[in-house]
């Protein structure tokens, strides 16, 4: 299983993915689930992934080589003109690698299924993401839905309804995240540290800050904690029920 958040603020964009691949309980594995592209002054992209690892990383690897082709019939994701034309190029290449590994045709079901967050800038545009589907297909992130998780999501989601605001710092957005991040961990196994994470700033197209964080962080461990001690002296401060 596998937990990712992309987030767009007024500052930004922000990315969180865990790291843990699970076949069976006796192989657990590490594996990165975000990568980011750069072209300095003009974009950058990062993109998040859930699902099948083979086909992730099919997709990744696809994506990557077809930057470094030197003669292309279409244009790249590096040369695309738009970030919804990126998105288009990224879903064409989840859907071809699922065709290619699914008899019988791409199916969401199937056992090669994927679902990917994109993110990113284009010079002359604004931040834009999405949330692409197996079968690819997506959808855009906006002023009603501001944030896209996907993998194991439902644990982590009321914290980010409650507390998400446009307007935060990437220093409360990580908080945030990390709130998320650990009551998914505490209810499923199969989901776990270390996190990955990037805070694109608006208008910068460069890399922004980027980092992982383990399990023995001590700011990490202060949240997790804290939370839990939060949790458990707003219950004793709500009014007891009355039998």
């Amino acid at each position: 299983m596998t937990y990712c958040v992309g987030m767009v603020l007024d500052r930004g964009l922000v990315f969180m993915s865990d790291t843990r691949t699970n076949a069976g309980v006796d192989n657990i594995s590490t594996f990165r689930k975000m990568t980011s592209w750069e072209v300095p002054s003009d974009r950058v992209l990062t993109l998040m992934s859930a699902g099948n690892l083979a086909t992730t990383q099919a997709v990744v690897s696809l994506l990557d080589e077809r930057t470094k082709a030197r003669e292309l019939r279409d244009p790249s994701i590096l040369g695309a003109p738009s970030m919804f034309q990126v998105a288009r190029m990224v879903a064409d290449t989840l859907r071809e690698v699922i065709e290619e590994h699914a008899e019988g045709g791409q199916r969401a079901d199937s056992t090669f299924h994927a679902t990917l967050i994109l993110g990113g800038q284009i010079a002359g545009s604004p931040p834009r993401m999405f949330m692409i589907y197996p079968e690819g297909n997506f959808i855009e992130a906006g002023k009603d839905t501001p944030f896209f998780q996907i993998g194991e999501t439902k644990y982590g989601r009321p914290i980010l309804v409650r507390a998400y605001e446009p307007d935060m710092s990437f220093e409360d957005a990580v908080k945030l995240l990390l709130v998320s991040f650990d009551s998914t961990v505490k209810a499923n196994l199969t989901v776990g540290l270390p996190f990955d994470y990037h805070l694109y700033e608006v208008d910068s197209f460069r890399l922004g800050r980027q980092g992982r964080i383990a399990a023995d962080d001590p700011y990490y461990e202060a949240i997790s904690r804290g939370w839990g001690d939060a949790l458990r002296d707003a219950l004793h401060s709500l009014p007891s029920f009355r039998l």
